[in-house]
């Protein structure tokens, strides 16, 4: 509708219940009988108020206009019934998870959220159950009669047997990385702890192997993804070692139980490690008021007390703190976090894993665990590593002298050299001078709320969705959101997902996805949605300010809610193929692609603005600047993942004599130094370097699919409409999302292409224009 007069936004709280009474003037009359001067209009609110954009919605009336409505309201001020209507709107416009849930129904679709326990008992008792129910079904398809089996009976029941237990080990593993309580946590990661063992003993039941292995022999006409199950369930078995001898095997489970314990051991101790640094106001000259200004920092001595477990801590102060011997000192006690516990404990782990791969038949641990990866052996990732490491070779050299020389000038040291310290503070300061890129200066344009609620559109265009916020039954923190993902078209839900977003005492540190329930065909013929959970630490708001995100900060969002998009919109009949199914290195490509949104002023315009004047967006001179200050530095920070990638696959490319004799910190501290900046001396960060517990063999992983993610970002790049194409975005959704591991990813994501896979696009991007 048109108006003349002032639009009102109205705004909600995050979540409320409201009872309101409203008496306003009259002035104009709704088409109804009413004809009284005054009127009462009276409502109450007995639903939590819907998801809105950030600012509110804005209803623009003429106050000449009539209007019709089942109820005679009086039509007054139109600054008033704007109001008016929209809180009645609001009201009768906010779904609930009933509805979701009727709505699924109707499509044979099961909505059920988590039903997270409550208590460190409840877990220990309800953790006991699941695994006694587990072993009750399972023996009772272990002893089935032979001739009467059937596929659902034989491997579509240990699918959803172990898929039940899969989901509660989800749930409880969530709260041991978020919950407040100490003690729900630890009972959570001990539960989980026991699940793990009892998975690992799960994959040497003899019983079930047989009984699975006899029914395939029989040759049954199955289709696609009912063979995929058999083969690689099978597969899962003999990597497990059941066609060892039996007393091989029954070593084999042993050693794999004590790895299953120091890789919890391994978790746990970054999770408690602690690095509380105080320092004066001087001390922090550079360091931005979203740090000095957070809840916690200011100390009653008047000084400031920086986390080095805290990563938006550590990042701030690397880059930009003034002072060399503050981000000195800070990148140390980073690097030496967990050291004196975790150093002893990957020692082992080390070992064990190049103990157990050599009995189970491998040459090394990773060539065990990239059996069932895109590269297929530890000898495919290497050379992939080495080859980038030597591309980027005269790119890294000539950033690191760029920025050698950068900080010679600060200092007045025409022979200073780049420390581990200041490789983050000089590539700020070069972005500023060279590029006139301030990355502080950025945050205002990112604005938590609208950014999330940006974001939240840009997904919900290109890939057909529609977000809805909804009252949490239960949350295991203040602060916990749930949101209900749908089908835009036929409005059925396709998952939900909790967002967890600022840091708190004992919650994970760093920012990752959670799946919780996995997408499944039923026994009923049903089909369970997905959900998922957020856990993110960015900066808090402070009084005065929002919570303002670093361009880094939205990279990362944007990449993360891409896991909650593989996971939401996988369709494949078993939980096995969907999301975390597909290859390990491949996992982080559909996100890695999604990075390539907030480099795009189209993109950053339908949400980047300053928070203090709405109006005003980041202009394309300064995204242009942004991209060529991104390609300028791109070969350090390349090559530092590198050397991640490689620290992880010289540990476990180890063989089993080695293993036992290597000095892991030396070993990785070389690596660092061959490949990258140099690490701080009397610095151990592969004792904090979590991804060795769950990615061990596989980090290369993360620049293997980061080619894929470029390539696949470019069909967007050359669409008519660019990052914002739908056409293009249901072919993403319905080729590699929706598809998962039914088949192979490379002939997915070539699908997707439409050509084969090629390297040009990631060149480009990181600079390397030929």
């Amino acid at each position: 509708m048109k108006s003349t007069v002032p639009a009102t936004r109205v705004t909600w709280p995050t979540r409320s219940r409201c009872s309101s009474v409203v008496r306003v003037p009259c002035s104009h009359s709704w088409r109804t009988s009413a004809s009284s001067s005054e009127a009462d209009v009276r409502f109450t609110l007995n639903l939590p108020p819907p998801a809105l954009p950030t600012g509110g919605w804005r209803f623009l009336f003429h106050p000449s206009e009539a209007f019709s409505m089942k109820h005679p309201l009086i039509l007054c001020s139109a600054l008033v019934v704007s109001t008016l209507v929209a809180t009645v709107l609001s009201a009768a416009a906010a779904p609930t998870l009933a509805d979701f849930q009727a709505q699924a129904a109707r499509s044979k679709l099961r909505l059920e959220l988590p039903d997270y326990p409550r208590t460190a008992d409840e877990i220990s008792n309800r953790t006991t159950a699941a695994l006694a129910e587990a072993d009750a079904a399972l023996l009772g398809l272990a002893s089935q009669d032979a001739g009467k089996a059937s596929f659902a009976s034989t491997f579509g029941a240990f699918e959803e047997i172990t898929g039940r237990v899969s989901t509660w080990a989800n749930h409880i593993g969530t709260l041991a990385e978020s919950h407040p309580d100490k003690r729900l946590r630890d009972t959570a990661r001990d539960a989980g702890q026991r699940i793990e063992a009892w998975g690992i003993a799960l994959e040497y039941r003899e019983d079930l192997y047989r009984a699975l292995q006899r029914w395939a022999d029989t040759k049954p006409a199955l289709d696609a993804q009912q063979q995929r199950l058999v083969d690689f369930t099978l597969r899962d078995f003999r990597r497990a070692g059941l066609a060892l001898p039996p007393a091989e095997r029954q070593q084999v489970e042993l050693l794999r139980k004590s790895l299953s314990e120091l890789e919890r051991q391994f978790d746990v101790n970054i999770n408690e490690a602690r690095a509380p640094l105080d320092f004066t106001a001087e001390e922090l000259a550079g360091v931005p008021a979203t740090l000095l200004n957070s809840p916690g920092v200011k100390q009653p001595d008047g000084r400031y007390r920086v986390m080095a477990n805290i990563t938006w801590h550590v990042a701030a102060v690397q880059d930009n703190a003034d002072n060399a011997e503050v981000r000195r000192r800070v990148t140390v006690a980073r690097g030496q976090l967990a050291r004196e516990k975790n150093i002893p404990v990957l020692a082992k782990l080390v070992a064990l894993r190049a103990e157990i791969a050599r009995r189970l038949g491998y040459a090394t641990w990773a060539d065990f665990r990239t059996e069932t990866r895109m590269t297929g052996s530890a000898a495919v990732a290497l050379k992939f590593e080495e080859d980038l490491v030597k591309g980027l070779q005269p790119k890294f050299v000539e950033e690191v002298e760029t920025l050698r020389q950068l900080k010679a000038a600060h200092t007045g040291q025409a022979d200073a050299r780049i420390e581990a310290w200041d490789t983050a503070y000089y590539t700020n300061k070069l972005r500023k001078e060279k590029y006139a890129v301030d990355t502080e200066a950025l945050r205002v344009f990112f604005a938590y709320e609208p950014t999330l609620r940006g974001m939240f559109a840009i997904y919900e265009k290109v890939f057909a969705l529609k977000f809805t916020q909804i009252e949490p039954p239960y949350v295991w923190a203040p602060g916990v959101q749930l949101w209900i993902a749908a089908d835009a078209g036929s409005g059925e839900p396709i998952g939900a997902f909790y967002l967890d977003m600022f840091p708190r005492e004992g919650k994970y540190n760093h920012f990752a996805h959670f799946r919780q329930n996995l997408g499944r065909t039923l026994p009923d013929g049903g089909y369970q949605l997905p959900v998922s959970v957020l856990l993110c630490n960015f900066s808090p708001p402070t009084a005065d300010k929002p919570s303002l995100l670093s361009h880094d900060n939205v990279k990362t969002l944007f990449h993360e809610f891409g896991h909650v998009m593989h996971n939401l919109l996988g369709r494949a009949r078993y939980s096995s193929f969907n999301y975390a199914g597909v290859p390990k290195d491949f996992i982080e490509a559909p996100s890695q692609m999604l990075e390539n949104w907030v480099w795009n002023k189209a993109v950053l315009d339908t949400f980047a603005a300053d928070y203090r004047d709405p109006s005003k967006k980041i202009p394309a001179e300064t995204i242009e600047a942004m991209i060529r200050a991104r390609e300028a530095t791109e070969g350090v920070a390349y090559r530092r993942q590198l050397s991640l990638g490689l620290m992880d696959l010289g540990l476990h490319t180890l063989s089993p004599g080695d293993a036992w004799t290597t000095d892991v910190v030396e070993l990785t501290n070389a690596v660092g130094a061959r490949v990258s900046i140099p690490p701080a001396a009397d610095t151990a960060f592969v004792a904090y370097f979590g991804h060795l517990t769950g990615y061990d063999g596989g980090y290369y992983g993360y620049l293997w699919s980061k080619v894929m993610a470029a390539d696949m970002a470019s069909v967007f790049e050359a669409a008519p409409n660019g990052y914002l194409d739908e056409k293009i975005g249901r072919r993403l959704r319905d080729e590699v999302y929706a598809a998962g591991h039914t088949r192979d990813v490379a002939e997915s994501v070539e699908k997707f292409l439409g050509r084969p896979r090629s390297q040009k696009a990631f060149l480009q991007y990181v600079g390397i224009k030929e």
